[in-house]
């Protein structure tokens, strides 16, 4: 279906999803020039006009975050230019997320100079999936749509096992909520990975909240990077009688080590997103799984376009 005022742009960080976007919704995808200049420099022109139309521009800030924040913020500020009426970022991976508050004394929180940035640069609006934090949608000055992809993996794992045998398991106590939103809605029951991180990007688990025995665990988590957790924690589910341990995740972040730790694992699967694009290594390593939030992402943004409710998605 083509809406007259809509416009759908994509930045260069994940262009297999915003076309897969564009085709869900049915409306072609605008016309970007970008360069790159040798010392860095992104520019990019708009080569279609957009005066007084509803800009939507599909970009995550995963890696390289800084090159593809500054796409978005560029894009952002040519539409405003362009006179655009209306310009939502859609960002189905936010990075920064992780920094919302202060975890030590003299430290940023960066999520919120990012979302300053993107205020200011003169976005009306923001789309995203599944934010690190929930509390990140109060950092900004213009209304955010934080989507979910619990309904897309409580789908998923319906269809591919025998409900009976499922417990639902956070990778640790601040993933308890997510936990049990999917635990609920599959009407099966939960446990948690009591673990303590004492570096960035290091975990421990220390002991197995519940009684895992004789069952198939389902990590759940917002996001994974070098899959240090996943992995300690299905080795622990394993070592409390677990009979297998899958994870499914919203944001494949995967960096460093992760494709190597994954292929290594006693994991049996991780299922993600598209939100981010995977490297060829990661698919290789014959644990990752993806599906697709094309399909959702492209209702949300047809619905925000007409001015209904995005609520009534999960209903």
């Amino acid at each position: 279906m083509f809406h007259q005022k809509m416009r759908l742009f994509s930045g260069t960080s994940n262009p297999t999803l915003a076309q897969a976007i564009c085709d869900h919704i049915g409306h072609p995808k605008g016309d970007l020039y970008f360069q790159r200049f040798s010392d860095g420099e992104i520019f990019l022109q708009v080569r279609e006009t957009i005066r007084g139309q509803d800009a939507f521009f599909i970009q995550s800030t995963s890696k390289p975050a800084n090159a593809n924040l500054m796409e978005l913020l560029i894009f952002i500020d040519a539409a405003k230019r362009a006179s655009t009426r209306n310009i939502c970022a859609v960002i189905p991976y936010f990075g920064y997320a992780r920094q919302d508050r202060k975890s030590a004394g003299r430290t940023p929180i960066s999520a919120k100079l990012v979302a300053d940035l993107i205020t200011r640069a003169g976005a009306t609006r923001v789309l995203t999936l599944d934010l690190h934090a929930t509390q990140i949608q109060g950092f900004f000055d213009i209304p955010v749509d934080n989507i979910f992809a619990i309904p897309l993996f409580a789908k998923d794992i319906e269809e591919r096992n025998h409900l009976d045998d499922i417990m639902i398991v956070s990778p640790d106590v601040g993933g308890v909520v997510r936990a049990r939103a999917l635990a609920n809605r599959l009407h099966v029951d939960m446990a948690i990975v009591d673990k303590r991180r004492p570096a960035p990007n290091v975990a421990k688990v220390m002991n197995i909240i519940g009684d895992v025995s004789g069952k198939h665990c389902i990590l759940i988590d917002d996001m994974v990077d070098t899959a240090g957790t996943l992995c300690g924690a299905a080795e622990a589910l394993l070592e409390h009688g677990a009979t297998k341990v899958s994870a499914y995740a919203s944001h494949g972040v995967l960096s460093g080590p992760a494709a190597k730790r994954l292929a290594d694992s006693t994991l049996f699967e991780l299922v993600i997103s598209d939100s981010i694009a995977q490297p060829k290594k990661v698919m290789k390593s014959g644990k990752v799984r993806i599906i697709s939030i094309a399909p959702l992402m492209g209702e949300a943004i047809t619905r925000i376009y007409d001015g209904r409710s995005i609520s009534s998605l999960y209903e």
